[in-house]
């Protein structure tokens, strides 16, 4: 039995549970963290989120993970993209009231990537991207990101069931300032890998919060 959320943000179908976490130091900026997806059993208590939340957590971030709209004790019932994004603008307009005019680092893992790119790269509150399992050969539309203007972080395993290297690099390689980090022997999950992971999201998050 998973653990239940410390919160409930405000959503258009009613409320999305959430947990809210702050950083051991100074808090110097927020992150959000969006789950894999909900009918293949993703929710914030996934082990890549968990992980993810972990490193930007390390950086110095306070960091929400919520479950999207009919997970847990989340209110509604799955929407496919359209649903998500509008859970994810959800919780970005959450962070924003409590937090106001502190930036935000978006990270999603893969159906999390898919809805949190899309709606991250054209916030102004979110300033930098992060995108985990990006699931290219599942979702034919990517394209949108190739106009990202933030810094952006691809992490990705060369053993991922859901898309190749090869065809993630059809997207990065049109994105020119896009970072990408190849996890060798790693699936889609991580599984092995998620020290690593939570290592690479927060050196590359504390080295990007430098650069503000």
């Amino acid at each position: 039995m998973y653990p239940k959320g410390n919160l409930f943000v405000p959503a258009t179908h009613g409320r999305l549970e959430a947990i809210l976490k702050e950083p051991a130091g100074e808090r110097l900026g927020l992150g959000l963290v969006c789950h894999p997806h909900p009918l293949g059993g993703g929710t914030m208590h996934n082990k890549v989120v968990f992980r993810s939340a972990a490193g930007l957590l390390d950086a110095g971030l306070t960091t929400l993970r919520f479950n999207f709209r009919g997970v847990g004790a989340s209110t509604g019932v799955h929407a496919e993209i359209e649903g998500g994004q509008e859970d994810v603008r959800a919780a970005l307009d959450y962070l924003a009231g409590e937090y106001p005019g502190e930036d935000i680092t978006l990270a999603g893992f893969s159906f999390g990537s898919r809805t949190g790119m899309e709606v991250g790269m054209a916030d102004g509150r979110v300033k930098r991207l992060i995108s985990i399992g990006t699931p290219v050969e599942k979702y034919s539309d990517y394209n949108f990101l190739t106009a990202v203007a933030k810094p952006i972080l691809f992490v990705h395993g060369d053993k991922d069931e859901f898309c190749s290297v090869e065809s993630l690099r059809t997207l990065t390689d049109q994105i020119a300032h896009a970072e990408v980090v190849i996890f060798e022997n790693c699936g889609h999950f991580f599984d092995e890998h998620l020290n690593e992971l939570r290592e690479t999201i927060r050196t590359w998050t504390e080295r990007e919060l430098s650069r503000r």
